[in-house]
């Protein structure tokens, strides 16, 4: 029988390698040593480790292993760079923006090589998918360069930005994190994973040839002590961090009070929703890329299938076998479906975690066939038989192994999706499209795939919820985290005010029992578990009244409260925009009595502040129902929908001056886009809240949004910042306790503002738009495909 006989009588894949001679002759070129690329330079290789390719064990090149000092000479480049990049015209920068994309197209057969060589993924993926959307990062962002002005008016730079990379998408991730960052005008200090540098290695080159200005990009490399220095150096303005959720919960504590902007895009959980009207092979399909694309090693990993119950066992016999038919091997040969793991520690890992879960009874089914005899090589896997406790189903594996359960209704599928510590992305099928869209805004994720999974685009965000991380790379919110208000950079320290001498006071004083206020959780007064009250002096020391000591039990259950009452963020905006007004109305209805409690308690002229605190709750109404999101045409046949979604339970610790103003400023946006608050108002001036619960319950505000606790604002701020069902956490005090809120912070890594101890003036204008708007708010994108 001849050859061509036999390929037709078993449809078996013959071999297409791709040649590597060119990616050798690179390596070679540079003697298979590389130093760092450091203010436009290239220093000689110091110590080094190797990096190796995972499918054969071959070693690349060696690489150096960046101290402290090369750390510190990187972040001195980009600061000496900073003036001059960040001085040049949107145009101008957005020109070499343009040239790196299109340096990028000429060599993309080289990058998408060496990428394989360098991290085991399959050559149609690195070639097809990583190559050209690093590219069309930096066409998107140039044109963001050229139009920054115009549509971020008033906002600066960060400064120098450190950034620190993974090793599943080396080059991509690059390209997320360097294009904004130069076209916003900040400066860069690059850690590429220390598996996968040499893209990032070649990149430098492409800086190079393109006459980028010396020290605008360094890249250093390194194992984590280089990300350590690298977080930890004061002269970083910003971190920007891809990577695992335990390293960004070190990060965020390492940052915690240095001032430094912080985005982190961490680990996932991703469940993939198959309904029983669904198109099933196309399911199929779709599985196929959500999960074993990349070996698993993908964050946003469609890891959790949810298959509703009539169709579980039809559907999973088509995922065998189509998983019978999925090609392990050689990552550089094009008719490979799974390529190699990154590498042996990354194999071990996956092989313990499935240790465990079938110590826990789990069932695996593995297609039959050989793996290569050398390599970091895994079968691809399904996992059945679990219950949502499962290691398997619990933990991001980051492997390509898929873990399966069913569901019955609807309302069980979002309950079971929304089941995980993470919120990066999710996926559901179903060809009813009023069953698609009823769904996707009620699952706790950044980014919804609907009849397709993995779509990725730069004019489109991508980040988590929960502890998938905060911030946004792409799209116009991914833009504005490489960017602040230029005001921000003038703000004074927040004078130190010296309490009021108090008068002597007994505590069994029978003349002020009848002045004590309760605190105010789910739409009723509440007596303090502490049993204890704490006196309110005004300017002289004089007495004008009691509030509860509030501690952590009175916090527990304010946030229950909260947490019942977010039904309020499905409320229509609408709604909530005339619950405001009727909020300003009845607050201005009792404007002198509010006044007189102010003046009593500051010596300050309350019908300023009144004034003041009516017009924020009227601007915020205005807010409520036009704050919203957008609709964006990547190019493919589908949109993506940026929704605007509240965060969830906010805690808000109000500023110690300016009583009613300064809560309110805060409470207001954040009642206006959706978020149940826990407020602790002003620890010395308490009584103009105490007073606002009357307000509260005669505006139809429902029960449980707003929940107020008098006591300390630091020790509330702390147990509110250590609460896991708190989504989000605003601080206003000083520079010591905004430090202790954003470490405190790392459990459920809940986004956080503070103000660090600066002079912020709430009742000024610019706090009357999406200052604190943004700040309540994170951004879903829905992708919805269209055509027949």
């Amino acid at each position: 029988m001849n050859r061509i006989a036999q390929i037709f009588d078993s449809l078996e894949y013959g071999p297409a390698p791709e040649a590597s001679d060119q990616a050798n002759a690179w390596l070679d070129g540079r003697g298979r040593r590389f130093g760092h690329f450091i203010a436009g330079q290239w220093t000689g290789p110091g110590q080094t480790f190797a990096s190796t390719n995972p499918a054969t064990g071959e070693k690349l090149a060696e690489l150096t292993d960046g101290s402290a000092a090369d750390v510190d000479a990187a972040v001195k480049a980009a600061r000496a760079a900073f003036k001059g990049w960040s001085a040049l015209s949107g145009y101008e920068r957005g020109r070499y923006l343009y040239a790196v994309a299109r340096m990028i197209q000429k060599h993309s057969r080289l990058f998408a090589v060496l990428e394989t060589m360098d991290n085991g993924k399959p050559i149609r993926e690195s070639r097809d998918a990583d190559i050209p959307l690093a590219a069309r990062h930096f066409y998107h962002h140039a044109g963001w360069a050229t139009h920054l002005a115009r549509e971020f008016p008033g906002h600066v730079p960060h400064g120098v930005c450190g950034q620190i990379i993974p090793w599943n998408f080396p080059l991509l991730m690059l390209a997320w994190k360097i294009a904004p960052a130069l076209a916003a005008g900040n400066t860069v200090v690059l850690k590429p994973a220390e598996f996968t540098s040499l893209t990032a290695l070649l990149f430098a080159e492409i800086c190079e040839r393109v006459g980028l200005p010396a020290g605008v990009v360094n890249i250093v490399t390194g194992e984590g002590e280089t990300g350590a220095a690298l977080v930890g150096h004061e002269g970083v303005d910003k971190i920007a961090f891809t990577g695992s959720t335990e390293v960004g919960r070190l990060i965020r504590a390492a940052t915690a009070g240095s001032g430094k902007g912080l985005t982190l895009e961490l680990g996932g959980k991703s469940p993939y929703l198959v309904f029983e009207d669904a198109d099933l092979d196309s399911a199929v399909e779709g599985l196929v890329d959500a999960i074993w694309f990349n070996q698993g090693q993908v964050c946003c990993a469609g890891s959790r299938l949810l298959v509703q119950e009539s169709i579980e066992e039809r559907f999973l016999a088509k995922v065998r076998a189509r998983m019978a038919k999925l090609r392990v091997g050689d990552p550089l040969d094009k008719s490979i479906d799974i390529g190699a793991m990154v590498a042996p520690v990354q194999v071990e890992r996956v092989r313990d975690l499935m240790k465990k879960g079938i110590a826990e009874g789990a069932h695996v089914y593995e297609p039959d066939g050989q793996l290569p005899a050398q390599g970091c090589f895994l079968k691809p896997a399904l996992v059945t038989n679990v219950s949502p406790a499962n290691t398997l189903v619990a933990e991001e594996i980051f492997g390509p192994v898929l873990v399966s359960m069913s569901f019955r209704t609807p309302e069980e599928a979002v309950a079971l999706a929304n089941n995980t510590s993470y919120g990066l992305a999710a996926t559901l099928w179903s060809e009813n499209v009023n069953l698609a869209l009823d769904i996707a805004p009620r699952l706790k994720a950044g980014v919804i795939w609907i009849n397709g999974t993995n779509q990725f685009d730069a004019a489109v965000g991508f980040g988590g919820y929960k502890e998938s991380g905060f911030g946004r790379e792409g799209g116009r919110e991914g833009m504005a985290a490489y960017l602040k208000p230029g005001w921000e950079k003038t703000l004074k320290a927040e004078p130190v005010a010296e309490p009021a001498a108090a008068a002597p006071r007994n505590p069994l004083d029978a003349g002020h029992l009848d002045r004590t206020a309760k605190n105010y959780i789910g739409g009723k007064q509440a007596r303090p578990d502490s049993g204890y009250n704490r006196p309110v002096h005004g300017p002289s020391g004089e007495l004008v009244g009691e509030v509860g000591e509030g501690n952590r039990k009175d916090i527990r259950n304010a946030v229950e409260a909260a947490r019942a009452a977010l039904g309020w963020g499905t409320t229509t905006a609408h709604a909530r925009a005339q619950i405001l007004y009727f909020l300003a109305e009845n607050l201005d209805y009792r404007r002198d009595e509010f006044a007189a409690r102010i003046a009593a308690q500051t010596g300050a002229d309350g019908g300023e502040e009144v004034a003041r605190a009516v017009e924020r709750l009227f601007a915020f109404a205005g807010w409520a129902d036009k704050y919203d999101g957008a609709m964006h045409n990547p190019p493919m046949r589908a949109i993506a929908a940026a929704m605007v979604e509240p965060l969830g339970v906010l805690g808000i610790v109000a500023p110690e001056r300016a009583p009613l103003l300064g809560a309110v400023a805060l409470l207001a946006p954040a009642i206006a886009m959706g978020n149940s608050v826990v407020l602790v108002p002003s620890s010395r001036a308490p009584l103009s809240m105490t007073d606002f619960y009357q307000v509260l319950e005669t505006s139809d505000v429902p029960a449980g949004v707003v929940n107020i606790v008098t006591g300390d604002g630091e020790a509330l701020a702390k147990t509110l910042a250590e609460h896991d069902g708190v989504d989000g956490l605003w601080f206003m005090g000083s520079a010591e306790g905004s430090a202790m809120v954003e470490k405190a912070s790392v459990g459920n890594l809940k986004q956080t503002w503070t103000s660090r101890g600066l002079a912020y003036d709430l009742a000024d204008e610019r706090f009357a738009g999406d200052y604190f708007l943004a700040r309540a708010t994170q951004v879903k994108n829905v992708w919805i495909p269209y055509g027949a």
